[in-house]
């Protein structure tokens, strides 16, 4: 290759707020390594993952119970932007883009193979979006409220009663109607339910009757000054744009079990185990350390009556962070397969093979670099240390006894100052004047 056509690779880092950018700039082309340290959970599939060895776990129980540092620590010098760690990254802290485009639409990149998907079921309604403990869904309804069907009508008499057990607490009535209040609740791995109670709010209800027809579980009764059949021809159907950010979504099935109508299908990337080793139980406080809590992606973790601690399976993504966050050692993960999409015909084929291996085999066979080319490092040269010379008490006597004449002359300022001023003479002078006052 001629000199000119010689392939220049230069690495550099910046940090903006949570993002450690990595990039490495061709001729050809420029791969951006993005990690965010905070959307990371320690899981360290990227440290087993890297085949150069360039990323190492950070302090994880620390900052599973409140450290704020990186989970893992990337040495961007050691980095080949092979793309590994952001291929397979289950909660996507790290991205990769090859020119501007995100590995994970490239064919040639293999990557794990996931998914959330609505079926025709759905209504959609608000259970799964305010249940998510990633806020990874968002609905757009596209149904006009009551109030463009038929305007509040202040003074209107009527009966409105919602019966509780047909009601599933979608939360549609509320988008609909602001008569209709859904009071909030925290969503729990045990108790899905986002939504506690439904009340009304009498004083902005005129008895319409236009959400008797559109409840889907036919829940609400009215009483009031309206026609049914009149009713039933105006009122709006349920209709909206439910969408998943990727980027966000850990695949970890609440909304599959929040939802009344069976309309989510998800498809996990591992499949696996998780077990609680009951005999280092003994340690653990899930009040005072939280730390599986806090660093579980799927929010599994439970404190339930009748045990210490426990986890619901069926939301685990086998991702292992609780494992690396429990200071007891009381959790053991297992993957025992990993979905991804196929590897390319490239040169690097059997390097992904073997990364994807290492999944669920739980070690890593790197490249062989037994013959790789590298350069000794010099030998430090031994010097001798320096020996303090001997003193000879004559000639020490003699240097004390004209430190001691002259100690006296520097105390006279005059003489100070003029030898400050480099003029010789006057200081000679002043010394010679002072020697003969003593």
């Amino acid at each position: 290759m001629p000199e000119d056509e010689k392939l220049e690779v230069t690495v550099d880092i910046e940090v903006i707020d949570t993002h450690f950018l990595f990039r490495q700039k061709t001729a050809k082309s420029e791969k951006l390594l993005d990690y965010d340290y905070k959307r990371c959970s320690g899981c360290g599939l990227c440290v087993e993952l890297c085949p150069k060895k360039a990323i190492e776990t950070g302090p994880l129980i620390e900052i599973a119970t409140g450290l704020d540092a990186p989970p893992v620590i990337i040495d961007h010098t050691k980095c080949s932007f092979c793309g590994m760690c952001a291929a397979f990254c289950p909660v996507r802290a790290l991205k990769m883009t090859v020119d501007g485009t995100d590995i994970m639409d490239m064919e040639e990149y293999p990557h794990l193979d996931s998914a959330v998907v609505f079926n025709d079921r759905c209504l959609p309604c608000l259970l799964c979006v305010k249940a998510c403990p990633e806020e990874a869904i968002d609905v757009e309804f596209t149904f006009p409220g009551k109030e463009k069907i038929v305007p509040f009508k202040p003074g209107q008499e009527g009966g409105i009663e919602v019966d509780m057990d047909k009601c599933t607490l979608c939360g549609l009535c509320a988008v609909f109607c602001p008569a209709f209040v859904l009071v909030d609740k925290e969503s729990k791995a045990d108790d899905l339910l986002p939504f506690s109670d439904l009340p009304i709010d009498r004083e902005k209800c005129d008895y319409c009757g236009l959400c008797v027809p559109f409840c889907p579980e036919d829940a609400i009764k009215v009483q009031g000054n309206f026609d049914e059949d009149e009713i039933r021809k105006i009122v709006p159907g349920i209709t909206g744009d439910i969408k998943v950010n990727d980027d966000r979504c850990t695949r970890c099935g609440w909304c599959v079990a929040v939802c009344p109508y069976d309309a989510a299908e998800i498809t996990k990337p591992f499949e696996g185990e998780i077990e609680l080793i009951e005999a280092k139980l003994k340690g653990c406080d899930p009040v005072g350390c939280h730390g599986c809590f806090n660093v579980c992606p799927s929010k599994a973790w439970i404190i339930p009556a009748d045990k210490k601690i426990d986890v619901v399976r069926e939301f685990c993504t086998y991702c292992g962070a609780c494992e690396k966050a429990c200071h007891v050692e009381a959790i053991g993960v297992k993957r025992s397969s990993a979905r991804h999409t196929p590897v390319a015909e490239k040169s690097w084929s059997h390097e992904w093979e073997e990364a994807i291996r290492s999944l669920t085999a739980g070690e890593r066979k790197r490249p062989d670099i037994s013959h790789t080319v590298s350069v000794e490092k010099p030998q430090k040269k031994w010097i001798e240390p320096v020996v303090k010379p001997g003193i000879n008490p004559e000639y020490r006597k003699a240097v004390d006894e004209r430190i001691s004449r002259i100690s006296v002359l520097l105390g006279d300022k005059q003489v100070r100052r003029t030898w400050e001023k480099k003029d010789t003479k006057t200081a000679a002078k002043a010394i010679k004047k002072k020697i003969e006052k003593k």
